[in-house]
């Protein structure tokens, strides 16, 4: 827990407090009951759909495996072996499996998870922005501009604007101040506007959305949660807050946000990706999650008295006794929302959620140690009496998307001992030594070798390769990349960006799970939003590890010990370094459109985007001129 006290006195600007009852939830205990959502028949379907052709392969797989290698019978090692590869082929699997629902839920034109919005009683709704040390131009611009964007929609919903600081730089804390009065002078009529500055961040962000629920939640039938670099259209606001209306049965209701404001290598690859080809996995994810979906953590719509009434968290036991924070508070907010029968809703098809990314991969991989420390404590949390089992298996999932990193770490390692065939398989050397082992394993020619590696590198591309496909086959789609030309040269190069990066990905979380497993404590600071260079010694500090280990399987390569199927992965590691200084190339104002890596968002920027733009570059404006 953080308490970190002011050194002055916080600034507030509140309304009169409506307090609402919000106790911790117990996890070995359910002590909160809502309305009972039932499972329908169609919902079993698209499970059974997305789960059992996953199980299948994976089965199947393993079965041609263990035929293979269980000749001269089976070792501890072929054992690990085994379980390595069912352990990561069963996840890159399920990615697929949930494609094929996807197409197939397209195909079949099933309907949106939706209803006719013009009918929608009027709530009130609050708009909370928990900020922690950000840009307060940036922040406040944002808000603006959704302000006046409800404003100009003239909706049936009343909306109330909080900025809830935990921001501990007294400088920072200064500038929130001059620019909230700014943001509350030029408010559209009928919006109010508040400021919270917290004397003590107990709880960070958990204990932010607790402290405003427990003062001020029973004004509100429902709240928005965003992020300090969340920006939503009006008319995506609207339909949550109609949505929400309509449902009495939902407590949490998430959008699908899509990436803007890159302008780096590193930010277009990733903004490329969530749009080509995340949109897929989400209608897949959509279909057969249902009313068990998920949380992100922002630009969703909670039910204010679900919340907290069922999903206030407690803390958990850590090491000596003592008490520790949930970090990564949203999948166990939904799961808890879920165990007490509201529904978790997830609509992938509302567009106009919009949410920033990490210039540049060190900043990318140094809030993913955050979210990795997080993760890995769901697999404490599986236990939680009452859960859903789609509720345990996001947090399942959540925790395993981590842990595959080194699964694929030591299946690169053993693929490297066991050489490029029988004279240099270094465990066979070793076992031959030793009388009481059999010969291990059979010989795994070129072509094995070969044909594992496309099967795998196959089945991890498909997401993108049916994403892409799509785009490229539908005119109207692929106009909006520019052209299916362009598209597709983006699309090849985005691949290669991603097959790069990859294996320096792979290094990186399997030292974050390292790091979450053995140490209690890991720096927080606010994420970068903006693009900035690394020094060419904080990048050889950085990733050192990379290569090392790279020159390591180089030096394997020259000796003709490894296979020349490793060969992709061994360059990334030799250039990880280099690799990692192009990520923070500015690219957006590239003369070559295949390396702009343009999308929809790039080539046509919505209208809330550059009503934001202006708001922070006029509120920018403002605090140059100083105090009023």
């Amino acid at each position: 827990m953080d308490h970190t006290v002011n050194t002055r006195a916080p600034f507030s600007a509140m309304p009169a407090p409506s307090p609402l009852v919000a106790d911790p939830q117990a996890l070995d205990r359910v002590c909160a009951t809502g309305p009972v959502t039932r499972r329908t028949a169609r919902t079993r379907r698209w499970r059974f759909a997305t789960f059992a052709p996953a199980l299948a392969g994976t089965a199947l797989l393993m079965y041609g495996l263990f035929g293979w290698l269980a000749r001269d019978g089976m070792t501890g090692m072929e054992w690990l072996l085994l379980s390595l590869i069912a352990a990561t082929f069963i996840w890159v699997t399920l990615s697929v499996s949930t494609v094929g629902v996807a197409i197939a839920g397209l195909l079949a034109r099933a309907r949106a998870d939706a209803r006719p919005m013009g009918s929608a009683p009027g709530i009130d709704v609050a708009l909370l922005v928990p900020v922690y040390n950000e840009v307060p131009q940036n922040v406040f611009g944002n808000a603006a501009a959704m302000l006046h964007a409800l404003a100009a929609r003239r909706g049936p919903h009343r909306y109330t604007l909080f900025i809830l600081s935990d921001t501990r730089d007294e400088g920072i804390a200064q500038l929130e101040e001059r620019a909230f009065h700014q943001l509350a002078a030029r408010a559209p009529d009928g919006f109010s506007v508040y400021y919270r500055r917290r004397e003590m961040n107990t709880d960070k962000k958990v204990g932010n959305i607790a402290q405003w629920t427990r003062g001020w939640g029973a004004a509100f039938e429902g709240m928005v949660v965003l992020d300090a670099d969340s920006l939503m259209s009006g008319r995506a606001i609207e339909r949550l807050a109609s949505e929400l209306s309509l449902d009495p049965e939902a407590g949490l209701i998430q959008t699908f946000p899509m990436l803007i404001g890159a302008r780096t290598l590193f930010a277009r690859m990733q903004q490329f990706s969530n749009i080509a080809y995340g949109w897929l996995l989400a209608e897949g994810l959509a279909m057969w999650a249902r009313t068990e979906g998920n949380y992100w953590g922002h630009n969703a719509i909670i039910r204010t008295r679900a919340f907290a009434e069922s999903a206030m968290l407690p803390h958990m036991r850590g090491s000596g006794g003592r008490q520790k924070l949930i970090l990564s508070h949203d999948f166990v907010e939904a799961g808890l929302l879920r165990r007490a029968g509201w529904r978790v809703r997830f609509l992938p098809r509302v567009t106009g959620s919009f949410e920033e990314t990490p210039a540049t991969l060190i900043d990318y991989v140094i809030r993913d140690r955050r979210w990795c420390r997080g993760n890995l404590q769901h697999l404490r949390l599986l236990g939680t009496k009452g859960l859903h089992p789609i509720s345990r298996f996001h947090l399942f999932h959540g925790a395993v998307a981590y842990l595959l990193s080194p699964a694929w770490f030591f299946l690169l390692v053993i693929w490297a001992l066991l050489g490029k065939d029988t004279d240099t398989n270094v465990i066979r050397y070793f076992n031959e030594a030793n009388p009481l082992f059999p010969d291990w394993p059979p010989a795994m020619s070129h072509i094995d070798s070969a044909v594992f590696l496309v099967v795998m590198y196959a089945l991890l591309l498909t997401p993108k390769i049916a994403g892409a496909g799509i785009i490229a086959a539908t005119p109207r789609a692929a106009r909006v990349f520019g052209g299916a030309g362009p598209f597709l040269r983006s699309f090849l190069f985005e691949v290669a960006l991603s097959v790069a990066y990859a294996p320096i990905m792979m290094i990186q979380q399997t030292k974050a799970v390292w790091r979450a497993l053995t140490s209690d404590a890991e720096a927080w600071a606010p994420q970068s939003r903006e693009a900035r260079s690394h020094g060419w010694l904080t990048l050889i500090k950085f990733h050192w590890v990379e290569t090392v280990l790279g020159l390591l399987l180089l030096s394997g390569l020259i000796a003709g010990l490894v296979s020349l199927w490793l060969v992709p992965i061994v360059a990334s590691l030799v250039a990880a370094v280099p690799l990692s200084a192009l990520s923070g190339l500015t690219v957006a104002d590239s003369a070559s459109r295949a390396f702009r890596l343009d999308s929809p968002y790039t080539l046509r920027e919505p209208s809330i985007v550059r009503s934001a733009r202006a708001e922070r570059a006029r509120i920018t404006d403002a605090l140059a001129l100083g105090p009023e």
